[in-house]
């Protein structure tokens, strides 16, 4: 938020009505050397004389002090890269106390506040301490709350409740999560076919470019689901090999067909991991260095890329544009070094520990410490 500025705004305001401070003086009732004393900083005006003198330059209070309670989409991004950079930079606790700040400052910009919990959410886990981890989850929570009970924007409010029940999940509130999610997320509610819905009626007005480009959107969000679901589905099904071999069989070939390393390497990764872990769980430890292997090369191709953001390909040409318009545009929700540092991280998974001594092992997570993303130029 710009600090209060009155003084220049008062200076600003009355040379472009061409009034002096006598004149105005006069109509406020007060001195000359009261008008002087404010736009030299020396004193501020009583708060009952803000209504006035917001009405003599025709102008809201809000600019007249030159408060700004919105953000701009652009300034969001800007502050939360600049978040994202700090906590992979300085102390968990400084940057916290920033970002506190910033709420505070902007309590009312509902659009900026869902942001600072997708930020907060994205690197709760850096301090080791649990009580702080905890602590930032239950500050997500609560903040979630706020802009579920207070903002008007429905797409908001909706992203605030999905980011409350990741939390509340990551907190062990399973029962809450049901209880707010299981008539929602219903895959027999009609709902569930408002996008095939909306594609038709621009079929319907002739707007094909939107139809196209939307249908290329549900298709790609579609596909990420099921990736993502069958990550999942590797997870409860770990005891079952048989299953679990069918649905890694299954999904390697849609990576193929779709090109999923190149359109998005962040999924793939997280396959070939929760692939790794299964073959390793049933002791197939060949098969698991096979999937750790494509894990290491998928996550490496992605860090040291030129530009570390979201794209289309050759099939979705379509998704440029929809990337730039999110929330935070085309770049990742966490800074190069913290996603590399993540990455390290894994390969300590306890399920991995019967590896420790594989000179195969060793090699990839040499590979993957040393290859710290390339040069970050944010």
């Amino acid at each position: 938020m710009n600090q209060v500025n009155l003084a220049g705004n008062l200076i600003r305001l009355r040379h472009e009505k061409n009034v002096t401070q006598e004149q105005l003086a006069d109509f406020l009732g007060i001195t000359k050397a009261s008008v002087s004393k404010w736009e030299n900083q020396q004193s501020m005006p009583d708060i009952l004389l803000l209504p006035r003198l917001a009405v003599f330059f025709d102008v809201t209070i809000d600019t007249l002090i030159g408060y700004e309670p919105q953000l701009s989409k652009e300034q969001i991004q800007k502050i939360y890269q600049e978040l994202a950079l700090a906590f992979a930079n300085c102390s968990w606790d400084e940057v916290m106390q920033k970002c506190r700040e910033k709420v505070h400052n902007y309590y009312s910009c509902y659009p900026f506040l869902l942001q600072i919990c997708v930020l907060w959410f994205n690197h709760h886990m850096i301090p080791k301490e649990q009580e702080k981890q905890q602590s930032a989850l239950k500050e997500i929570e609560k903040l979630c709350e706020h802009i579920i009970q207070n903002c008007s924007m429905v797409n908001i409010c909706n992203d605030a409740i999905s980011i409350k029940t990741m939390v509340q999940l990551q907190m062990g509130k399973a029962a809450e999560v049901v209880e707010t999610l299981e008539n929602v997320v219903d895959p027999m509610r009609m709902s569930n076919q408002n996008d095939l819905i909306l594609i038709q009626a621009y079929e319907m007005l002739g707007d094909s470019k939107k139809a196209r480009s939307c249908t290329q959107i549900m298709m790609y969000m579609h596909l990420l689901s099921l990736i993502g679901g069958a990550i999942h589905y590797l997870s409860l099904e770990i005891k079952n090999l048989p299953s679990c071999q069918e649905t890694i069989k299954r999904v390697e070939g849609l990576l193929e067909i779709y090109k999923l390393e190149k359109l998005n390497p962040n999924i793939t990764a997280q396959f070939y991991y929760q692939s790794a872990l299964v073959f390793v769980f049933h002791g197939k430890m060949e098969e698991g260095l096979v999937s750790l292997k494509k894990y290491v090369t998928t996550v490496e191709s992605m860090l040291w890329q030129e530009q570390f953001k979201l794209h289309g390909d050759a099939y979705f040409d379509c998704l440029e544009e929809w990337i730039e318009q999110l929330d935070l545009g085309a770049a990742p929700p966490r800074n190069r070094k913290t996603v590399t540092e993540s990455f390290i991280k894994s390969l300590d998974h306890p399920l991995l520990a019967g590896l420790k001594d594989n000179s195969e092992f060793q090699i990839l997570k040499k590979s993957l410490s040393q290859n710290k993303g390339g040069n970050d130029h944010e």
